[in-house]
């Protein structure tokens, strides 16, 4: 005869919707109850906690035989006998409700939810304290926007909804409203684009969903700009505190010191993370001593208001959009936030200016890293710079300080958009916009327009003669020089070249640049047919790059040395350099690098692997398509191009050559780079 098991004793109500992902957390959850009997459940109002934590203890229901109680620590009265009416009405005697409860928990495996524990964070620490002393088999799960403080507690910081998970949820809500609701198409990705800008935080989710019963995904979108009057909710089955997202999230404010708040607004002029440095640099003064900020700043990383995050070692900080957009409503002026705003932008225009210097040093590689974390509020200082009158010098400053990553790391259409726009700002400072120029120049003679490019570069030579900025002036020369080299004019080339790096010379300048214009003048020699003086300017240019720890300008060295030795006929010495160069040019990621290497390969495997050639030219075609032109249409930069063109054309027909170049086509650039490198003995 079969009977079945008694029913867990407890109080847990049934769930309303569909629990939607968090499968890791909640295996992670339940780990972390098997090895604490405090866990605390932390995060940010909206993203899930209690949801969360129902969750886990509907499935832990097994492990705790003698029940598994919710108590809301925000319903009022005391929490404990909140607790107590849970359990069971209060027994007679005149014992305290913390000792009724110890006595009706002691020898029991039960688990206590206790959830909302922000309004009444001392009295649940000091209740679960007395509970876990009293009843040594109890396990708590608590739920907070801060931790309880409790010995013995293992916090459990929840992270909002990762994109696939969000979608998923605003969807399952949007189809319980609007039946047939269908995410397909564009439709598809403005519901993606939706779920990034409310932070994946399941509350706001919800919300947006309600509000499909007069709008559509685009229109929520296009009104997202006052998230705290759309996203509200007239339904009965929310706690008052969850109707609105202005309440969740007001509620986190309230809980704040003045402190705590004021820097809750300040840190809301940052446009993605930061660290500590640039708080305390930003932030400090007025009301709020910089050398406090550290202590405050990490009161609201304890409140759940402020994300820590480490990357490569360091500490990090950040508010998702809606709590930043929620604290830039407490700065208390326009004047304040213009201060705010100007710190800010001075920061970051520092930041700029050390990652210029640092790119000439053994720390290069890591220095693109850097760059592209601080890409969000660099752009948030450029904006500043360049929307405010007689800061366009500020705007030409930082753009042209970040020529190495618009040049080398992949970045050409953007930063030819901020240059451009830096320079349309105007300025009286001849030494910046001549320096914005010569950049804007050097890019434009990348993307194939050397028309542009060679207007903006005379522009620059004349204002750095007015300015008196020689180093200015060299590298609008060494600009001019390429350009001489790139429409055929190599006589030209090689006296302009020679003349910048005398120039340099005598400036005492040695850096990534002028290590550069030793290789352009010694690549120019080559096509000069003068391979003796390249070689000898290459080799000193390498052993000066390897000695400073400097991997970008090497691997243009390296670019220019293979291409001499192949003039040479030395095609083996000349590969390996070459697949050197490109290793280090994908490291950064540089696109007109790695197409160009890509180039210089194909005519040194062509006669023994055709079809790799050719499909070399199919991945490098896909890099020129990103860049602007179809190579530099430059006899001398296209002769590799056209040798391999030959000689693949030669052993595989026409049909095959376009069948091949057609397959280095659908690889693209970066697939075609990664399979060589993969396998480079199959180039040699």
């Amino acid at each position: 005869m079969h009977t079945t098991p008694a029913p867990c004793p407890g109080n847990l109500p049934a769930e309303l919707t569909r629990f939607i992902g968090r499968d890791a957390d909640l295996d992670r959850l339940a780990g972390a109850l098997a090895g604490a009997r405090l866990v605390t459940v932390t995060g940010v109002g909206g993203v899930g906690k209690s949801r969360l934590a129902l969750r886990a203890a509907t499935q832990l229901k097994e492990r705790f035989p003698d029940g598994v109680w919710l108590v809301d620590a925000t319903a009022g009265g005391t929490v404990a006998h909140t607790a107590l009416q849970a359990l069971a009405p209060p027994d007679p005697g005149g014992l305290r409700p913390p000792d009724l409860l110890v006595r009706r928990l002691a020898g029991r495996r039960a688990l206590l939810v206790l959830d909302g524990c922000e309004r009444a964070g001392a009295e649940c620490a000091e209740l679960t304290a007395t509970l876990l002393r009293g009843a040594p088999e109890l396990r708590v799960l608590a739920t907070g926007r801060r931790p309880l403080t409790v010995d013995g507690e293992r916090m459990f910081p929840l992270a909002p909804l990762p994109e696939g998970d969000a979608v998923r949820l605003f969807t399952d809500r949007a189809r319980t409203l609007v039946p047939g609701f269908a995410l397909e198409g564009e439709q598809a990705r403005t519901v993606a684009g939706l779920c990034r800008r409310l932070d994946g935080i399941p509350l706001a989710l919800e919300l947006a969903a309600g509000r499909l019963r007069g709008l559509t995904p685009e229109q929520l979108v296009r009104r997202l700009d006052d998230r705290f009057r759309l996203l509200v909710s007239s339904g009965r089955g929310r706690p008052a505190r969850h109707r609105t997202l202005r309440t969740t999230i007001g509620w986190s404010h309230e809980l704040c010191a003045p402190p705590e708040r004021l820097l809750w607004a300040r840190l809301s002029v940052f446009a993605g993370d930061f660290d500590l440095d640039a708080a305390e640099f930003v932030c400090g003064g007025e009301g709020l001593d910089s050398r406090d900020v550290a202590e405050v700043l990490g009161e609201l990383v304890a409140q759940s208001v402020v994300v820590r995050e480490e990357w490569r070692g360091q500490v990090r900080f950040r508010l998702l959009d809606t709590v930043r957009e929620y604290g830039a409503r407490w700065l208390p002026s326009a004047a304040e936030e213009e201060r705010l705003r100007g710190r800010h932008r001075d920061w970051y225009l520092g930041t700029a200016v050390w990652a210029e210097l640092d790119w000439f040093s053994p720390a290069q590689s890591e220095v693109p890293g850097r760059v592209e974390r601080e890409l969000p509020n660099l752009r948030s200082a450029l904006e500043h710079c360049l929307c405010r009158p007689g800061e366009g010098h500020l705007g030409q400053q930082l753009t042209s300080s970040l020529w190495f990553y618009w040049l080398a790391c992949g970045r050409l259409t953007e930063g030819r958009v901020w240059l451009n726009r830096a320079l349309a700002a105007g300025s009286d400072d001849s030494a910046a916009r001549s320096r914005a120029l010569w950049v804007s120049g050097w890019l434009y003679l990348l993307a194939g327009e050397p028309a542009t490019g060679r207007a903006e570069l005379l522009e620059s030579a004349r204002l750095a003669d007015l300015a008196d900025d020689a180093a200015s002036g060299a590298h609008t020369r060494q600009g001019l020089g390429v350009l001489h080299a790139v429409t055929g004019d190599v006589q030209q080339a090689v006296e302009t070249l020679r003349d910048v790096l005398h120039r340099l010379r005598e400036l005492g300048r040695l850096d990534s640049l002028a290590l550069l214009a030793q290789s352009q003048l010694g690549l120019c020699l080559a096509f000069a047919g003068d391979t003796d003086e390249a070689l000898g300017l290459l080799a000193e240019a390498y052993d000066l790059a390897v000695e400073h720890g400097e991997l970008w300008a090497r691997s243009c060295t390296l670019y220019a040395w293979g291409y001499t030795l192949w003039r040479r006929g030395v095609t083996v010495r000349a590969l390996e350099l070459s697949l050197e160069c490109l290793a280090i040019k994908r490291t950064f990621r540089d696109v007109v690098g790695m197409t160009m290497t890509l180039e210089h390969i194909a005519p040194l495997v062509a006669s023994r692997d055709p079809a790799l050639a050719a499909r070399l030219h199919g991945g490098a075609a896909d890099g020129w398509q990103t860049v602007g032109p179809e190579r530099f249409h430059s006899a001398h930069f296209d002769l590799p191009h056209s040798e391999a063109e030959r000689l693949a054309r030669a052993a595989l027909g026409d049909e095959g050559y376009r069948d091949a170049v057609a397959e280095g086509r659908r690889l693209g650039l970066a697939e075609a780079v990664e399979e060589l490198l993969a396998s480079p003995t199959a180039a040699r």
